[in-house]
């Protein structure tokens, strides 16, 4: 991480312990930063379990309510959109095209067809082993609005890959290596992007989930790939569901 000296604003590497330019010590800046970087880690953290616990108990007493999803996924993106405020250049050069070549976008489309087909259908042979319970089909829960293919396009398949690739692979992702490792860091921001899909099968698929996104972002330095993925991933899924309404 590079820092700036608050004397001279000469720009100088973690290790260094006095600055080449004023000689003035940087321990103490550099300290003060990393304890920044923590409470910035541990507030997203709160938000986002303060969260959950709002979303649980919206989802409890205003079941099928659009202006009840509105105002999760507006409250969702508020607070992103604040945290990432804080960081916000490292935030922005994450969507630099640049990174991109037409074999990682390949990869990013097809990589989506396997996962989503292996969850669709692992989802639904464990819920046959395991539970009683029909796995939810997505499609059908807006049924009870208007134009259902549309909302659920919208709040299953466009919404969550752009706000949750910013949150966790964005925002939380650059905090974390400020002050840990790598591996560390995907694992962690892995861990919280399967824990807020409120799901045990879920979280079965959805942290190696996010374990391959944190990974794609780290080695090329961008959000798209992630993007990408998680939307075609979602949308095959959808449509699964989507086919599946209309033929039984």
């Amino acid at each position: 991480m590079d820092i700036n000296c608050k004397h001279c604003n000469n720009l100088l590497e973690q290790e260094v312990k006095f600055c080449s330019q004023c000689g003035q010590s940087v321990v103490k800046t550099v300290t003060n930063t990393k304890i920044k970087n923590v409470n910035i880690i541990i507030s997203f953290y709160i938000a986002m379990l303060v969260f959950m616990v709002i979303v649980y108990f919206i989802d409890l007493n205003f079941p099928f309510n659009l202006e009840a999803d509105l105002i999760v996924e507006t409250g969702f993106a508020c607070i992103v959109l604040g945290f990432a405020s804080l960081d916000f250049k490292p935030v922005l050069r994450l969507y630099n095209i640049k990174q991109l070549n037409l074999k990682l976008i390949g990869f990013a489309v097809l990589t989506p067809i396997i996962t989503s087909f292996f969850v669709y259908f692992f989802i639904e042979y464990a819920n046959y082993l395991f539970s009683d319970v029909e796995a939810a089909n997505y499609y059908e829960s807006y049924q009870y609005l208007d134009y259902p293919l549309f909302w659920s396009i919208l709040f299953i398949a466009i919404l969550p890959p752009i706000i949750e690739e910013l949150a966790f692979r964005g925002v939380l992702f650059n905090q974390l290596l400020k002050v840990t490792n790598q591996k560390l860091t995907i694992i962690a921001t892995a861990f919280l992007f399967a824990l807020i899909h409120f799901s045990i099968f879920s979280f079965l698929w959805i942290f190696p989930f996010g374990l391959l996104l944190g990974y794609l972002r780290y080695k090329y330095n961008t959000l798209w790939l992630g993007i990408i993925i998680h939307f075609l991933h979602n949308f095959i899924i959808l449509m699964l569901d989507y086919y599946s309404f209309y033929s039984f």
